[in-house]
């Protein structure tokens, strides 16, 4: 099958041709400039964005699984959605879900020579000027807004890529604004401590939008309600309008009761790991309500709701991605993360040993990385990603010796490597061994490709996340959704 705009080549060749283009782009550096950028090119575009009806979700953890389930559980009430996430899993395609499925390859073809010259033409303006071309992600974030208009989703669950004031997708004004936990991260790119990253997270509230808003830092909490009282937005809080009120754990998931300002839902089946995933399913919950109720929490239909939460994914968050012995992949990439994953490793699983497989982006805590997951494993294989972030793994080693204790940490060269090294220290152990991978995006995306072609039993499911965020070097904030994966 052939195209008018590769005419020459398949679909997937087409495909394949239009990843190596936007791949090739910079990361995002002139943060101050890039909304310029995309509001150029959408306006080039008719903008498409104003025609949508959007929930933006920003926060710290959390982002990726929140937004996952808000749209299933708008597709499960019968409306027509749109999911914006980052990084992907399989194809760049999977950052912009329609329906529940990613792009198709020829509207992405189509769509790809719609805004090409839009692109094209914001490029030479900025060069003119001395800037840079649009960034990776702002290329994406323009075809994702024209390819939810050409669809005409009833919904659009927009995730940013980082922070929210300065993110590209916050050219749109979103009625519904999402906050999930916030907490340090990026240092690079927020300043100013935790009131800093409220600030920048809060400037997804626009005029007269409704906030969903996650337990907060009291210093954070201040910052949005100011935020929210200047733009004469309301806000709904965990633990003063909604809450979890019941949780207990199940195989494969938990059963969650939860109140919100509209009703109480008791006893839904939640397919996901952990405490955080019944806080994050809360707030997707209050989310819809607002959003179908039209700024005012409306009770939405059980039924749907247990479809909806059923339907429910989080990949590369808590995930056994293979068996004997168990492997536990999740994309935790700061000290918040590991936290919520320590907690829901323990109140789920029962390891007798636990080998971690630890990498670390350089422009992370890796020593609270280290630290919150030293009393987790027994013993601790540190090695590097392939990313031109990642911390060189004989530095990181030694940290880890500080924390860890020598006797408890080794080397691995490489991903594979340190994966086979893992799951051979496991069972060495009398008892149930088990293997645990965290610390980084990339990390968990180069084991769980390694983990496949090795054709090793996947236990939930056989989706490959890959970290071409990273290879982007895109700075990715959510995807560690250990309070995402991503996916």
């Amino acid at each position: 099958m052939t195209t008018d705009v590769f005419p020459e080549l398949s679909l997937s060749e087409a495909e394949r041709e239009i990843d190596a283009h936007i791949f090739a782009r910079t990361p995002e550096a002139d943060h101050e400039a890039k909304l310029l950028r995309v509001t150029q090119a959408l306006s080039l575009l008719g903008d498409p964005h104003r025609s949508l009806d959007i929930i933006h979700v920003t926060g710290t953890n959390g982002k990726t699984s929140t937004s996952r389930m808000i749209e299933s559980l708008l597709r499960a009430h019968g409306l027509s959605t749109g999911l914006f996430t980052s990084p992907h899993l399989t194809t760049l395609r999977e950052r912009i879900m329609i329906d529940g499925a990613p792009l198709p390859q020829d509207a992405l073809v189509r769509l790809w020579q719609q805004i090409s010259p839009a692109i094209h033409a914001v490029d030479q303006a900025s060069l003119q000027r001395g800037g840079p071309r649009m960034s990776f992600f702002e290329v994406l974030t323009v075809l994702g807004f024209v390819a939810y208009a050409d669809a005409g989703v009833d919904a659009l669950v927009l995730e940013v890529g980082i922070g929210g004031l300065r993110d590209a997708t916050n050219v749109a004004d979103g009625r519904i604004a999402v906050l999930t936990p916030m907490a340090l991260d990026h240092d690079k790119y927020f300043t100013g401590g935790l009131p800093g990253v409220a600030h920048e997270k809060s400037g997804v509230i626009k005029p007269g939008a409704t906030v969903v808003s996650a337990l907060q830092r009291d210093e954070a909490a201040q910052i949005i309600v100011a935020a929210a009282a200047q733009r004469q937005a309301s806000v709904f809080w965990e633990g003063a309008h909604m809450s979890v009120s019941d949780r207990r754990i199940v195989p494969g998931g938990q059963v969650v009761t939860m109140h919100t300002a509209s009703r109480n839902y008791v006893d839904v089946f939640v397919p996901l790991h952990g405490e955080f995933q019944a806080q994050n399913a809360l707030i997707a919950l209050s989310a819809c309500e607002a959003f179908i109720g039209a700024g005012v929490p409306r009770a939405l239909s059980l039924p749907a709701v247990a479809r909806g939460f059923a339907g429910a994914t989080s990949p590369g968050r808590m995930e056994v991605v293979s068996a004997e012995p168990t492997v536990i992949v999740d994309a935790a990439h700061n000290p918040h993360g590991i936290a919520a994953l320590a907690d829901t490793l323990r109140e789920t699983f029962d390891f007798d040993r636990l080998v971690g497989v630890v990498a670390v982006l350089a422009d992370k805590d890796s020593e609270g990385i280290l630290t919150g997951l030293a009393g987790l494993i027994d013993e601790v294989v540190i090695t590097q990603t392939t990313s031109r972030r990642a911390s060189d793994a004989e530095v990181l080693a030694e940290r880890a010796r500080t924390i860890f204790g020598a006797d408890r940490v080794r080397v691995a060269p490489s991903v594979p490597d340190a994966v086979q090294m893992a799951t051979t220290l496991a069972p060495e152990a009398e008892g149930e061994g088990g293997v645990l991978i965290a610390g980084s995006i990339t990390l968990v995306a180069e084991a769980r490709r390694h983990l496949q072609a090795t054709h090793m039993p996947a236990t939930v499911d056989a989706e490959t996340v890959v970290a071409a965020a990273d290879a982007a070097d895109v700075p990715v904030e959510d995807t560690g959704d250990t309070g995402a994966v991503p996916a």
